[in-house]
Order: structure tokens, then C-alpha cells, then sequence
């Protein structure tokens, strides 16, 4: 499982943008006042491509690790598809904000600062939102070990790619 939790972090670009500033946290500023790390921008379509390839490495992770008989698959993939689909909706919400992150940074103000901590919560409220709307669905087609496996292997999976995001973002302090 480390070698293919490698390669979902490895794609967990899925969402970052190269936010200037972000390939280090660096004291050292230009003369310009700016951060010191240079930036290209990824185009939405390059965006969608390395999320398409985190949703299809993350479907194998779990596939490789949740033992499901061929019973529990045939109810469990359709399931798994749909919360997919939720989360894709709420990763959408988590894009947009980061690019709104990318867009502001460097001349975000003490206001758009608080409204962008508030979102972020939202959407991690969203997830959990999610997250919880699906464990009795889930539990109905799997026994309780390979639900919490399921559950487990979900969080373990975002939770590697919200710290590869969140550690790929400057600080909001460094723009200044």
C-alpha cells in the first residue's frame, strides 16, 4: 500500500496550483517584497487530467486493500461511485477556493483572509457532511469491519492529500 500511496501523493497536485511562494516556506524575500519561489499556473484542463488520475489511483488503493468478496463488490462499486461523485462536487468547491487562494495572494486583505478560513471550513464541513450520509449506505451492502476499512482507507487517503495541498500553499502571512 506505501508504494501506491506514493503515487496518489505523487499526483496530489490534483488540485494545487503552483501558488507563488509555495514550493517553500522562505523568510527571504526579493527586493520586490515578494516571495522568493517561482510559479506557473496550471491550466484547468492540466487540473482536471491530475484529478481524474488522483480519483483512479485512490479507486485502486482501495480496491487493493479492502478485501471485498465478488458479492460485496458488485453492491459496494456503485456506491463507491456515487459518494464519488459527491466528492468530486465538493473538491470542485476546494478548487475553486484554491484558486481564489492563488488569484489573492500577494494582495489579500485582512477581510478576504477571514473569508477564505470560513469557506475552507465549509468544505471540510461538506466532506464530513458527506462522509456521514454515507457510512449507512456503505454498512448496508458491507459488514461493519470493511465499512470502518472503507471509512478508514477514505480518510487516510484525503487526509495525505490535504496535507500535500495545505503544505503547498504559502502562508497567508508571507504575502506581506
Amino acid at each position: 500500500m506505501e508504494t501506491r500511496m506514493a503515487m496518489v501523493l505523487g499526483l496530489a497536485g490534483a488540485c494545487l496550483l503552483q501558488i507563488p511562494g509555495a514550493r517553500a516556506q522562505t523568510t527571504e524575500q526579493p527586493d520586490s517584497g515578494a516571495p522568493a519561489a517561482s510559479a506557473t499556473i496550471l491550466s484547468d484542463r492540466d487540473i482536471e487530467i491530475m484529478r481524474r488520475d488522483v480519483r483512479s489511483q485512490k479507486k485502486q488503493l482501495i480496491a487493493s486493500n479492502l478485501r471485498l468478496t465478488e458479492a460485496e463488490a458488485t453492491k459496494f462499486w456503485p456506491i463507491y461511485d456515487q459518494y464519488t461523485q459527491e466528492q468530486i462536487k465538493i473538491n470542485d468547491q476546494k478548487c475553486a477556493l484554491m484558486k481564489e487562494y492563488a488569484a489573492n495572494w500577494g494582495t489579500m486583505t485582512d477581510e478576504q483572509a477571514a473569508t477564505f478560513i470560513h469557506h475552507w471550513l465549509e468544505i471540510d464541513q461538506a466532506t464530513m457532511k458527506s462522509r456521514s450520509k454515507y457510512v449507512p449506505i456503505v454498512r448496508a451492502v458491507l459488514p461493519g469491519v470493511k465499512t470502518a476499512t472503507f471509512f478508514q482507507l477514505d480518510r487516510r487517503i484525503s487526509a495525505m492529500l490535504d496535507l500535500q495541498l495545505s503544505s503547498q500553499m504559502p502562508l497567508v502571512q508571507d504575502q506581506r
